[in-house]
């Protein structure tokens, strides 16, 4: 049996479900609700969010409201007739007025094993607290943040070349293939959802533009994850010991066993950097100061003059 689904997400991890859910047969994608253009640029141009993009190639009517929490958006939403509310990486919570809204409610695609890492930035948590596994959840939304019954999960590794970049494309894959493998047997009433264990739950916080500053007194393995938690965004930054473009910022890095003092230079050559960390070391391989590119090591020592003593971390 048919039904009439509309689609709401804005983040680039969301497109991929959008994807699924629009080739999904019996499903009609009535329409996609996404953020409102966001001024972005040194000419402040209004900017399109990824599944706002992609909903227009796909010739989708797209509805972009200030708020769900008003008679006026209740009143767009439901002239769709929508049967389903499919949502993933949205950016404004449900409140019960629209979930009540659809026959089959409304359902989430959450990038973690829920209910772990409930919240806004669960990709970067996954890795920052070192975490061996991810995954996508389905989820029966209800008011709560990530607290609904679970329909479905299905799960990664989480490997040592992983950063957020590369997780977040893989779990975007993963969940469309939620939408494509487990919400038809949800909508038929096949699958059961089942109530999560609050005794697990944990919460991933919004990531902030500070969070990737680099505390040189953690233990290198804590910074290591760090740096590939916050790329591409907000990047993991340090300061250099000198007086101008002094931000830094590393993309790229490998651990070691030298020491010395945090945030100590201790080794040089014509490819490596080697700054010591509370525990351990880091051997920098891609860095980026201020106002310049990425590269790799030999080309910054190229134009940077830093020897083996200085510390870093100090704006």
């Amino acid at each position: 049996m048919g039904f009439r689904a509309l689609y709401m997400g804005t983040a680039e991890i969301a497109c991929a479900s959008l994807k699924a859910l629009h080739e999904l047969p019996d499903c009609e994608v009535v329409g996609v609700i996404t953020q409102p253009d966001r001024p972005k640029g040194r000419e402040m141009k209004a900017h399109f969010s990824p599944v706002k993009k992609y909903a227009i190639e796909l010739e989708l009517p797209v509805l972009q409201p200030q708020t769900l929490r008003n008679n006026e958006t209740l009143g767009q939403l439901r002239s769709f007739h929508p049967d389903l509310f499919v949502v993933a990486a949205f950016g404004q919570i449900l409140p019960q007025a629209i979930l009540d809204l659809p026959k089959h409610g409304a359902v989430n695609i959450h990038a973690s094993i829920l209910p772990r890492h409930r919240g806004a930035a669960p990709i970067q948590w996954a890795i920052l607290e070192g975490d061996e596994e991810t995954g996508a959840t389905l989820m029966k939304m209800d008011a709560g943040l990530d607290t609904g019954e679970i329909i479905a999960v299905s799960r990664t590794r989480i490997f040592e070349t992983d950063n957020s970049r590369i997780l977040r494309d893989r779990l975007a894959d993963i969940g469309a293939s939620l939408i494509t493998n487990s919400l038809p047997y949800y909508i038929s009433g096949k699958i059961m959802p089942k109530q999560q264990n609050e005794s697990l739950a944990t919460y991933a916080r919004k990531i902030v533009k500070n969070d990737g500053k680099i505390d040189w007194s953690l233990p290198s393995t804590d910074i290591y994850r760090r740096i590939r938690a916050f790329t591409p965004w907000p990047g993991a930054f340090t300061y250099l010991p000198i007086r101008q473009r002094n931000l830094l910022k590393i993309h790229e890095a490998t651990t070691s066993e030298l020491s010395g003092s945090a945030g100590e230079i201790i080794s040089i050559t014509e490819n490596t950097l080697v700054v010591a960390c509370g525990n351990g070391s880091l051997d920098l391989t891609e860095i980026q100061r201020e106002g310049s590119r990425v590269m790799d090591v030999k080309n910054f020592l190229n134009g940077c003059t830093l020897k083996p003593g200085m510390i870093l971390g100090e704006a």
